[in-house]
């Protein structure tokens, strides 16, 4: 009797804890390229937002984890510095179900420079990487504060990270745009062999979002140096992804 009371107390308890809990999303950080060395610092990050924010992270290097029986558990997918093909075609069709069933995705950075052969994945993530120069400071500028997570982030505002150019035409035409990089100031030339890199023109987008295929996507450029994942602006925004990504909200 006493031991059925024990099992019946420990489902209980682990009933509440899971009740406790707002959402719970898979940290996905796989690469078949370059590997980030600040990839352990934004999976530290994320799980710091996590016990700040009440949610629940699984980190996941495996992409056996990208089946139906599995995504289901998540109401987010984040796909942190992952680089080039990581994912089989069962895998691909497992993923692009649970977005289709309302389900979110955030990307952060290298997510740009991952699966290009994947079309359904670049329109999702709406712009892919093309080249950067070195590491610089500049400035950015917020062109949309109404989202969840850029309440406090300043207008403009002196970031220094590796700034990515995006390859045109952009992959999606309905992505709203939440930051842009101002490339006045600081210098975009680069060349690596045929890939020449000049700038991006009026206007540099860094982050944005958009409904895709029935469910969410999220992206910022930033993150390549690891201590801007113990940085609090950092941090707002990539939460507030996080949040309308799992949940929908947060946009008035």
């Amino acid at each position: 009797m006493l031991k059925k009371s024990l099992v019946l107390l420990l489902v209980i308890a682990s009933a509440v804890s899971s009740q406790a809990q707002q959402f719970k999303v898979l940290l996905f950080t796989k690469t078949a390229g370059f590997h980030h060395e600040s990839i352990h610092e934004g999976v530290d990050g994320v799980r710091k937002l996590a016990a700040r924010h009440n949610f629940t992270v699984d980190w996941q290097e495996n992409a056996s984890v990208f089946n139906e029986k599995q995504l289901k558990d998540y109401a987010a997918v984040i796909f942190l510095n992952t680089t080039g093909d990581i994912l089989n075609e069962e895998q691909q069709a497992a993923f692009e179900k649970f977005i289709q069933s309302g389900k979110g995705w955030v990307g952060i950075h290298a997510a740009a420079d991952t699966e290009y052969e994947w079309p359904w994945y670049t329109k999702m993530v709406g712009m892919m990487f093309k080249i950067h120069p070195s590491q610089q400071t500049a400035y950015l500028d917020v062109v949309d504060s109404n989202f969840p997570g850029l309440e406090r982030f300043p207008k403009r505002m002196i970031w220094t990270d590796e700034w990515y150019e995006y390859q045109k035409p952009y992959k999606s035409n309905d992505l709203k745009f939440l930051i842009g990089l101002d490339e006045k100031t600081y210098d975009p030339k680069t060349k690596w062999g045929d890939n020449e890199g000049k700038g991006m023109g009026d206007f540099h987008p860094m982050s944005w979002y958009h409904k895709y295929d029935g469910g969410r996507a999220f992206y910022t450029g930033l993150g390549h140096i690891g201590l801007v994942y113990s940085d609090q602006s950092f941090l707002d925004h990539l939460y507030g992804g996080i949040y309308w990504a799992a949940t929908g909200k947060g946009i008035k």
